[in-house]
């Protein structure tokens, strides 16, 4: 507990003195707080022409024109593994909504 708050006493005086050599134009200071504050963004900004993912074959369509998207040189095989782990999660969201429905009409038939 005391090495905690000997940290927290001793963190607020190393951000002061990052702070104060960034104002006197210390560039590794000033890279650091800039690197707090606005992070790099990581990725871009991807635009396809995706058919609507509505079912479990829209997401088979959509991973073609993924695939098609790649081959191209539309987005690399990096943003293509992301957005086809998009298509995932949307395949699994939409099996759990068809099993779902299809257990409440099962039930519903027990009644």
């Amino acid at each position: 507990m005391l090495a905690e708050k000997m940290m927290e006493d001793d963190a607020a005086e190393i951000v002061k003195a990052v702070i104060a050599a960034a104002r006197s134009g210390d560039m590794t200071a000033a890279k650091i707080i800039i690197d707090r504050i606005a992070p790099l963004r990581r990725g871009r900004p991807v635009r396809l022409d995706l058919p609507p993912v509505e079912s479990a074959s829209d997401v088979a369509t959509a991973t073609a024109a993924l695939v098609a998207a790649m081959g191209a040189g539309e987005v690399t095989p990096d943003e293509a593994m992301t957005i086809a782990s998009v298509f995932e999660l949307r395949r699994r969201a939409l099996e759990s909504e068809e099993f779902e429905q299809r257990l409440l009409a099962l039930e519903g038939q027990k009644r």
